[in-house]
């Protein structure tokens, strides 16, 4: 039988592996209660009595009762059996509090009570989503959208700036976009990204709450290496935006991405998984890159044993190199 760890290095490879997002989850069926409440609406049917709880119950359970006359009060204090409070209806407990009903139709109330409930799942304050560093980040995504400080500006269909909030405190850097980021916008959307995903997923954290960018924003002819011209060009958005989320730890993945970071010229074979410092002040863990790892299966197991550190390192069960 394979141990824990050996599972979840294994589920990388697994398609589909992701964790569902309950906020995905919420904003369907946001999506599937306003069309049935428009439906119902234009039928006209509001304000129809619903079947008391226990009615539909014994319904559930194949017992049949014969039709009622009762009116739906009479039904629902039956329902509760003698003795028991009554619970006032929402609007009466409305209009007992001095609250007025919502306003809008009731597809916008029914919709505004989904969105409510999709709040509940945001992240708790921090440093890393504060309305102060959410602002300054999409100004520097604009800034980023009008850049031609290098020649990559020539060839891109539009910036990819970052993906996540960064509240688990994790960073990861690539290289730069591809194909399928240049045409969606977003960086990591592609067969690599998919790979992140799992691994992010193995490593139990939420895909949104951790932030994902690269060391340029523009993609390089062809997916080539970008030059250093062009990585020094670029790396002042990046600095900017590492300023702004305040990681506990990054992960560079592949050699341009330690090299942007560290300003080294050592290969990544030689530097993965060695504690690393940016500018003194962030822990950075140097790891191959997803796209090494679709051509490189049997380096998976490595990426695994380094993202384990960074775990530790997060948790604070290691010192700080």
């Amino acid at each position: 039988m394979e141990s824990p760890e050996t599972a979840k290095a294994t589920a990388l490879t697994a398609p589909g592996a992701a964790l569902a997002d309950p906020r995905q989850e919420l904003a369907a069926l946001a999506r599937a209660i306003r069309a049935h409440a428009e439906e119902v609406e234009a039928s006209g049917a509001w304000g129809a009595p619903a079947a008391p709880p226990l009615a539909a119950s014994s319904r559930a359970a194949g017992s049949e009762r014969a039709p009622s006359h009762e009116s739906p009060e009479q039904g629902r204090a039956a329902a509760r059996g003698p003795g028991a409070a009554r619970v006032p209806s929402p609007a009466e407990a409305s209009a007992r509090s001095g609250a007025s009903e919502p306003a809008g139709t009731p597809a916008e109330r029914a919709t505004a009570a989904v969105a409510r409930e999709h709040a509940a799942f945001s992240p708790a304050p921090s440093a890393a989503n504060s309305d102060a560093v959410r602002a300054r980040l999409l100004v520097l995504a604009e800034e980023t959208r009008a850049c031609t400080r290098c020649g990559l500006h020539q060839g891109r269909s539009q910036t990819v700036f970052a993906r996540g909030t960064g509240t688990s405190g994790l960073v990861f850097v690539g290289e730069g976009p591809g194909e399928e980021e240049d045409r969606q916008g977003f960086p990591f959307v592609g067969p690599a990204g998919q790979l992140l995903d799992r691994m992010i997923a193995a490593m139990e954290l939420g895909r949104d709450d951790v932030y994902v960018c690269n060391i340029v924003k523009c993609r390089p002819p062809k997916n080539r290496k970008p030059e250093p011209d062009e990585m020094s060009a670029c790396m002042p958005f990046l600095a900017e935006q590492l300023s702004l989320i305040e990681p506990k730890v990054i992960v560079a993945l592949g050699a341009t991405a330690v090299q942007g970071l560290l300003g080294t010229s050592e290969g990544i074979t030689r530097m993965r998984g060695q504690w690393k410092s940016y500018r003194g002040q962030i822990p950075v863990m140097p790891t191959f890159h997803p796209a090494y790892l679709l051509r490189t299966p049997a380096a998976k197991r490595d990426v695994w044993k380094d993202l384990q550190e960074v775990l530790r390192r997060m948790r604070g069960a290691d010192p700080a190199p």
